[in-house]
């Protein structure tokens, strides 16, 4: 029952995939191991940015390529306090100072060099994946609570990381788009974006509208997440 309502839920069960087969347990590896990848490609993207391209609009609305940046370091480190705390003992809270220390803590950052930026996406990745690493198999069952009040697994968080990186990779509206999305993300979320936008519809008109359907699965799922607005169909905010 509980694997049946993760799903529902929109969140992925932790564990591993064997063939076509998700295989349970309690750390989500298929899940670290997208994490670290995306903190790689990120990385290698900010190692050649300017001054003046950390300044320059992103894709996000009101946001510079520095917002997005301080962004991403900062979900990092609130990820991380949650894993901390709960190796405490402590349900942590990715933001303790609630939603105006996320949004204080963008703009303050936001206007920073390209040098001081990219240090920060990549230090704050590594204190993570070190957190993470400093895990027991039991640990992974230890509760926290996210930015919006739910409480989650510490299992749930690395999916989460994952998907915000590699989201917030293409609105940095440099050179990297959603159609360089990795295959196993968008399968993924795919699947997460699908069950969302049923369970949002009326009764009976719960499918995705043929101009949808007809679209590639990277196209679709930038569409369902408000990254993309093709023609013929409505603009979409699940993210």
């Amino acid at each position: 029952m509980a694997d049946t309502m993760a799903r529902i839920e929109g969140r992925r069960v932790p564990g591993r995939r064997s063939g076509s087969i998700r295989v349970m347990g309690p750390r989500p590896d298929d899940d670290l191991t997208g994490a670290r990848r995306s903190h790689e490609r990120v990385g290698a993207l900010v190692a050649g940015i300017d001054d003046a391209t950390a300044q320059q609009p992103s894709a996000l609305p009101d946001w510079s390529v520095g917002h997005v940046l301080t962004h991403i370091a900062r979900n990092a480190d609130g990820l991380t306090h949650m894993v901390e705390e709960a190796g405490r003992g402590v349900i942590g809270d990715q933001y303790p100072g609630g939603m105006a220390q996320r949004n204080g803590d963008i703009e303050a950052g936001a206007p920073r060099s390209a040098a001081e930026l990219r240090a920060d996406v990549t230090t704050s990745a590594a204190r993570l994946e070190a957190a993470w690493s400093s895990l027991s198999v039991a640990q992974w069952d230890a509760q926290c609570r996210a930015g919006t009040g739910q409480v989650l697994a510490l299992s749930e968080l690395p999916y989460r990381r994952w998907r915000e990186v590699v989201i917030h990779h293409s609105d940095l509206g440099l050179a990297f788009t959603p159609d360089d999305w990795p295959e196993d993300f968008v399968g993924v979320e795919l699947r997460r974006q699908l069950m969302r936008f049923r369970t949002s519809q009326p009764m009976g008109l719960t499918e995705l509208p043929p101009a949808a359907l007809a679209l590639a699965p990277r196209a679709r799922v930038a569409w369902l997440l408000g990254r993309a607005r093709p023609e013929g169909l409505p603009e979409v905010m699940f993210g």
